[in-house]
């Protein structure tokens, strides 16, 4: 069972659709779906500001073949680690 919640996915798909360093979110909506779970199953292990915006800088590179430079991977890790500490497992976005 997962440790999260569907509207914690959901969310969560919301701040990365919001970001949309691709540039294709209003297309497909789903483009950065492949992130969701490694990022929650990473937040709800504790990670903090810089583990996600490492996560998310590798990804774009990695997965994305995107030069995360300009990116705002900082600013964006910032963002969900703050919505984690809102909506985490102390603020219902996870499942008891």
């Amino acid at each position: 069972m997962r440790p999260w919640s569907t509207s914690a996915v959901r969310d969560l798909r919301c701040l990365l659709n919001e970001w949309d360093p691709v540039g294709v979110a209003d297309a497909v909506p789903d483009e950065y779906d492949c992130m969701l779970a490694p990022l929650l199953g990473r937040l709800h292990g504790g990670a903090g500001q810089e583990e996600i915006a490492a996560f998310l800088r590798y990804e774009l590179e990695d997965h994305f073949g995107l030069d995360a430079l300009g990116v705002r991977c900082d600013a964006v890790a910032a963002r969900v680690t703050a919505w984690w500490a809102c909506a985490g497992p102390g603020g219902g976005a996870a499942d008891a």
